[in-house]
């Protein structure tokens, strides 16, 4: 086995024994065992279990890169946000053992730092497409990195927790993670505020009874947030009738379509009929003169000879 074979063999044990174990519950020992080989020809590749550790971490940070950075080189932000998703699912699938690894509490040994260090990463590259959205939408694009956190958040978290249910499939768990970030990012508030109600809640241990003009107060911001629910609600009751009648239309015009789609092909079976019918009569007419002219009699043209 040559030097390179040898020291992607270790990374690779390696790799498996940090997932399973973590960086404390591997030894140097172990992995020399694991590859049959004395545990100088580790210290020789790496200098010790922290080299080999930052070999790994380093390689599963930027596999996972670079699929996140392919995946937002879409044009709309829509698809970036969906491959994005499906590339970090994709990742979890097809290197399990890598992403148990980056998620583990990262040891001072990576050098290339935490887990939360990834996700500030790919949060960077989400920062661009989020500061184009808001500007677009008349958002201040300077929220970008703030709301980039939380989106990468809680795609990374979502994907912890599938790592290891793994239902629903990739592709349905990524259809729901764009279902509700893109959707609320299409309704999002440019001014968001805890509301009245919540902010008048005392913070001490034992809160104070409010005042008649601080319920009074309360009672009318409650009413005020009650009216804007509604009108929400009913905007949304609206949409969705609207976008229910148009489904409809276009169902209906695909059923006439469908319908003279149908009337063509009948038609045209009903001409293929018609063509196979008059070859059948053809054929049993030219059966029975040549039958005839066996037995020697005299053939004379019918009508229907001299029409062909």
């Amino acid at each position: 086995m040559t030097g390179r074979e040898r020291r992607e063999q270790l990374i690779l044990i390696s790799r498996t024994l940090f997932a399973e174990k973590g960086f404390d519950g591997t030894s140097i020992e172990e992995i020399a065992a694991t590859a049959q080989v004395s545990k100088p020809v580790v210290y020789e590749h790496f200098g010790g279990k922290e080299g080999v550790y930052a070999v790994v971490v380093d390689r599963e940070m930027q596999k996972l890169l670079s699929m996140i950075t392919e995946a937002l080189s879409a044009s709309h932000s829509l698809i970036k946000l969906e491959r994005a998703a499906l590339a970090l699912l994709q990742y979890i699938e097809e290197s399990s053992e890598g992403f148990r690894i980056l998620v583990r509490d990262s040891h001072a040994a990576s050098g290339t730092g935490s887990f939360a260090s990834l996700i500030s990463e790919i949060a960077s590259q989400v920062e661009d497409v989020l500061a184009d959205e808001f500007s677009s939408r008349g958002y201040d694009p300077k929220l970008a990195p703030m709301y980039a956190q939380m989106l990468v958040g809680m795609v990374a978290l979502t994907g912890q927790w599938w790592l290891d249910v793994r239902k629903p499939g990739r592709e349905e768990v990524a259809a729901h993670l764009v279902n509700l970030a893109w959707n609320g990012l299409t309704g999002l508030n440019p001014q968001p505020a805890i509301t009245v109600a919540t902010r008048a809640l005392p913070t001490a241990a034992k809160p104070l009874r409010p005042s008649d003009k601080e319920l009074r107060e309360l009672e009318r911001a409650r009413e005020k947030e009650l009216k804007e629910a509604e009108k929400a609600r009913q905007k949304e009751l609206r949409e969705a009738e609207k976008a229910r009648v148009r489904e409809l239309k276009e169902r209906e015009r695909l059923l006439k379509e469908a319908e003279k789609e149908r009337e063509r092909v009948l038609k045209e079976a009903e001409k293929v009929r018609e063509r196979e019918e008059k070859l059948r009569q053809r054929e049993a007419r030219l059966a029975e003169r040549a039958a005839r002219l066996g037995q020697g009699e005299e053939i004379r043209p019918n009508s229907l000879d001299q029409q062909e």
